[in-house]
């Protein structure tokens, strides 16, 4: 027969360890179910792209209050989704919205994404540029994963600003590396 060492831990001690355990575990089940949606505050960009309204559908190509198109809604909705965003709820959206930000940036929404509060500011908004910002003929060369929306921001300025001076840019979710940006 084999010899066994006889079980050190008390049953208390147990209890404890796996009582630490089960909270750790429903706490972890509350970050996934709940952390996606919570990210980010997406009301405001719900409000520039379909003022508020969550089930809008035009019939212009875009969907839900967040107006994905429907190849962006096929590749980020969450499991178990409806097909189209205008049918799904506000959390599905924004679990959406969170995974399309995640792979695409904040130029997802070109013009409403500024709402997110990214250092941005709002597309309407009217206030100058901080004294930080580059002057007249300051450049930077596009890296891989480099967006309008981040090039200004680190400058400080609007990315609508950056696209208006740089006119040859026909699509400003199509940027390269290699372009040069004029500021």
């Amino acid at each position: 027969m084999g010899i066994h060492r006889k079980n050190n831990r008390s049953r208390a001690k147990r209890s404890v360890t796996t009582a630490a355990g089960a909270g750790a575990l429903a706490l972890a089940c509350t970050i996934v179910t709940t952390g996606v949606a919570s990210a980010h505050d997406w009301s405001q960009v719900a409000m520039c792209e379909s003022s508020g309204d969550w089930n809008i559908n035009t019939g212009n190509g875009f969907y839900g209050g967040l107006q994905f198109t429907q190849s962006t809604w096929d590749a980020y909705k969450p499991a178990g989704a409806p097909d189209r965003a205008d049918l799904a709820s506000k959390f599905d959206q924004v679990a959406a919205a969170e995974a399309t930000l995640s792979a695409q940036g904040i130029g997802a929404w070109p013009v409403c994404g500024a709402y997110l509060g990214w250092g941005g500011t709002t597309p309407d908004s009217t206030t100058s540029a901080p004294s930080s910002a580059g002057s007249a003929g300051d450049t930077v060369t596009v890296s891989a994963g480099d967006t309008l929306f981040n090039l200004a921001s680190a400058k400080g300025i609007r990315w609508q600003d950056v696209w208006a001076r740089n006119t040859w840019i026909a699509d400003p979710h199509l940027i390269f590396a290699g372009d040069v940006i004029q500021f």
